[in-house]
């Protein structure tokens, strides 16, 4: 069901701090003419956690209503409360998105059996689709592989997870364990070709805010097997790098800004890149074509 590439689109503000609704649109059509799969707007990468519950709401309504069925939209409506989640879920099925993902309970760092009642509250309160999101890096928490089995067997409507957790050996278990119905997507720019060729199906990407038709390029030749990947992959093994060099999503966004397609603005406590690594993130792109 959920195959390609998926982006974890950046909410542009304007210098006010307001979300820039010209822009955002604008970025929508930069990804369906880039061929992704899916957008997924209101992810970490979209800065949700500054974001209203307003804003949140009407972030995934307009991006449905620009998309309008070109690609899928994924809607982050994650929370560290669960009834929060719940609602924004309900949300974004109301707007018509087309599954949502659902990132760990942040903070709190339930216990397993926490984070499968968790989950499993979530997936029964919505029909949509539900993707888990396990990056134990920002959550503290990790979805162990046997709560992860346990879920997909309860909840029908569990249909993927965006795998984050930076292990490889928990990838390949999980991956050798799930159902075929179920569709495992990196989280990780980097670990996308690798855990394509252990039978992943694609990646909710950082980098193809930049970049979409290159991801895409690398994603559908990991797909079909096709050696080409490998070379895609060594190219653009630079930029995955590049843009972490600071917290995500401030490398992007700057990134973004230097090609023109957003203003570099933040809301707090996201905050500029330092000049030595802007000085640097420049240099790279403009040294390799990419702004």
């Amino acid at each position: 069901m959920f195959a390609g590439v998926y982006t974890a689109i950046v909410t542009p503000f304007r210098e006010d701090g307001e979300i820039d609704w010209d822009c955002l649109k604008d970025l929508v059509e930069f990804q369906i003419e880039g061929n992704v799969a899916g957008i997924v707007p209101c992810g970490t990468t979209g800065e949700s956690p500054t974001l209203s519950h307003e804003e949140h709401r009407k972030v995934i309504k307009r991006v449905v209503e620009w998309v309008g069925g070109r690609c899928k939209v994924i809607a982050g409506t994650g929370s560290n409360s669960t009834a929060e989640a719940i609602e924004l879920s309900r949300h974004a099925e109301k707007d018509n998105a087309d599954a949502c993902l659902i990132v760990n309970p942040y903070y709190n760092k339930p216990t397993q059996e926490g984070l499968y009642r968790h989950f499993r509250a979530i997936a029964e309160s919505v029909d949509i689709p539900i993707i888990l999101y396990n990056i134990k890096g920002r959550t503290a928490v990790n979805v162990e592989t046997d709560t992860l089995l346990r879920l997909i067997c309860d909840c029908q409507n569990i249909a993927g997870v965006k795998e984050a957790s930076g292990d490889i050996n928990q990838m390949k278990d999980v991956l050798n364990r799930v159902p075929k119905r179920f569709d495992v997507l990196s989280g990780d720019d980097n670990m996308t070709l690798e855990l394509i060729k252990l039978g992943g199906k694609g990646v909710i990407s950082v980098a193809s805010n930049l970049v979409p038709e290159k991801i895409v390029s690398l994603v559908d030749a990991a797909l079909k097997k096709d050696k080409k990947a490998d070379a895609i992959n060594n190219e653009l093994a630079e930029l995955f790098r590049m843009l972490f060099i600071e917290t995500n999503p401030i490398p992007v966004k700057a990134a973004m800004a230097m090609k023109g397609l957003c203003k570099e603005s933040y809301r707090l406590p996201m905050c500029e890149l330092r000049p030595e690594n802007r000085k640097n993130l420049k240099s790279f792109l403009e040294g390799n074509g990419y702004v």
